[in-house]
């Protein structure tokens, strides 16, 4: 099967440093135009490029603090995400796209991230997101870590666990089904309108049931994931496809 995670290359570990590129970004009025502009592009975008089914928005709370929690298939989610999240969040991505993409890099940032270092224990970028919650701001992260190399869910990291336990703010699940590169640009490559679904589940809160912090990552990690896994087809369920049968 191509979803088992023995057949799945290793997730990646980032070489690229930058320390002091990772901290929460500041609000300015600069910042908020950039991002009130950006979202307006993303949209226009969409309504020319793309057919996309939008189910659930009412499961956003109304207000921040809160911790979105995605699947991640391609370039088109950030896309997405920046089109119908009602708060735009401070989203978590990993520190070689501000290298690798040139002058794109620079817009993300200036956009506002929290740049992560993954395969690692980031703790510069976790104080970051915490910060984020506690101001009462939105913070989305992916936990697997990757885009998808099994056509469905990978294994979770920690990460995301850890910030919901922490914090105790609602975790809203989200997921994104159509996204993936190939079937966006082969789409767009012959002019056609690409068909995507962003699909969001109800918030649910994460508690450590006296363990230790460790095991109460593991096991909220697990049901973050399994509560994405419900939302997608049973076909895009990946390595969690035969926990929920």
């Amino acid at each position: 099967m191509p979803d088992r995670p023995s057949l799945l290359p290793p997730k990646p570990i980032s070489e690229i440093q930058r320390y002091e590129l990772t901290h929460l970004p500041r609000l300015t009025l600069w910042r908020r135009l950039v991002r009130w502009v950006a979202c307006r592009l993303a949209r226009g975008v969409l309504k020319v490029a793309a057919r996309v089914q939008v189910e659930g928005l009412e499961n956003f709370p109304r207000r921040g603090p809160y911790l979105i929690v995605t699947n991640h298939l391609g370039d088109a989610d950030a896309v997405l995400g920046m089109a119908f999240f009602p708060h735009i969040p401070d989203a978590l991505a990993k520190i070689e796209l501000y290298e690798e993409l040139g002058l794109l890099g620079k817009l993300i940032h200036l956009f506002g991230v929290i740049w992560v270092r993954r395969g690692q224990p980031d703790r510069r970028a976790l104080h970051a997101a915490l910060e984020s919650l506690r101001l009462g701001r939105v913070v989305a992260i992916a936990p697997e870590g990757r885009y998808t190399l099994s056509d469905g869910l990978e294994p979770g990291s920690g990460g995301a666990a850890f910030l919901a336990l922490k914090s105790g703010v609602p975790v809203v699940p989200v997921v994104f089904i159509g996204s993936e590169n190939e079937h966006v640009y082969g789409h767009l490559r012959r002019f056609r309108r690409v068909p995507l679904c962003l699909r969001v589940g109800k918030p649910f809160h994460l508690e450590s049931k006296g363990e230790r912090m460790t095991q109460a990552v593991e096991r909220a990690t697990e049901h973050i994931m399994l509560t994405l896994a419900t939302l997608l087809p049973e076909e895009k369920r990946g390595v969690y496809r035969e926990k929920l049968r």
